[in-house]
């Protein structure tokens, strides 16, 4: 019977040493995916500054335009 006994011990042992080794891959993949949004987030906020960048191009462009059109119209360059 303590054979038996021993047997179930060691089986019990050997699974909770498996079950803390996948508890410690988890928590690795947890902290890598975090590491993934804390990168993608970034990236996203990149991406949003380089939009807010290029409208902010495309008004100076706007604004620059109708100068030079004004001017245009001021000097009489256009072709009516």
């Amino acid at each position: 019977m303590a054979n038996i006994e021993n047997l179930i011990i060691e089986h019990l042992r050997a699974i909770r040493a498996d079950i803390a080794t996948l508890k410690d891959d988890a928590r690795e993949i947890k902290s890598r995916i975090t590491n993934i949004e804390a990168g993608i987030a970034g990236l996203k906020r990149d991406n949003a500054h380089s939009y807010s960048e290029i409208a902010d191009q495309h008004l100076r462009y706007d604004k620059l335009a109708e100068r030079i059109e004004r001017i245009e119209k001021r000097l009489q360059l256009t072709e009516s």
